[in-house]
């Protein structure tokens, strides 16, 4: 055949891509069983983190089976739901597009060294950029914050990305998700200026204004469906 042929050239160029597709597709399927334990082993972490447990990433995995000694999937009624997916496995990001009566509301818990027990809630909204993310561990009463974890996908260096450092996290230990018996998000707001109706409420990052209602708007949305479940708690 004429190497110099439009014939030519266009088989040449198809060969190429069947061999080079079939080669990323092999590579892909090969590995897809380590990337699926690396992002479970980064789920992991990030619920550890919320329980202010930090560890070396070879050790995630063993930590995690040490304290998260169980989870379980409710519904917006406090009860628990024996026919929903393993708690682990359930997307919050599609959950939270769901009316808050229909969603699955997964629940873990963790018991600590001193043997006090929390309870794991996951979180999901939209910051300035994309979405961001987080974990809230609660004490057995069903109302005070443990610990908090918060992430993003692409929010600004330095303002908004400033949610997932420790001293915007922090804030969160010791407020309450509950008041008088009813749900009372934590509100982000500017520095120095309180919310209404006594909810607690944490500073906003400065500069970052849009990114921090998004994690007020998520703190709301996400728990909001955990109200009878953490009622439940705070009566047994």
């Amino acid at each position: 055949m004429n190497k110099q042929s439009n014939t030519y050239t266009i088989i040449y160029i198809i060969v190429l891509v069947i061999i080079v597709g079939a080669a990323l597709a092999f590579t892909s399927i090969s590995l897809k069983d380590r990337q699926q334990a690396n992002a479970d082993a980064d789920k992991m972490r990030q619920i550890l983190a919320s329980v202010r447990i930090e560890v070396p990433d070879a050790q995630v995995t063993e930590t995690y089976s040490k304290y998260i000694t169980g989870s379980m999937v409710v519904n917006a009624s406090g009860n628990v739901d024996t026919s929903a997916p393993k708690a682990f496995d359930i997307s919050i990001a599609a959950q939270v597009k769901e009316p808050a009566d229909k969603r699955l509301l997964p629940v873990y818990e963790c018991k600590l060294d001193d043997g006090s027990l929390k309870y794991i809630l996951p979180m999901y909204g939209a910051g300035l950029w994309g979405p961001i993310w987080g974990y809230v561990s609660v004490d057995s009463d069903g109302s005070t914050v443990y610990g908090a974890y918060f992430a993003h996908q692409g929010e600004t260096p330095g303002l908004g990305a400033e949610i997932e450092k420790p001293h915007f996290c922090q804030q969160f230990y010791g407020k309450r998700l509950m008041l008088d018996g009813k749900f009372a998000p934590i509100a982000v707001v500017k520095k120095g200026m309180p919310t209404p109706d006594g909810q607690d409420y944490v500073d906003g990052i400065s500069g970052g204004t849009i990114t921090s209602k998004g994690v007020g708007s998520m703190i709301d949305n996400s728990l909001a469906p955990y109200a009878d479940f953490l009622k439940s708690l705070a009566n047994n």
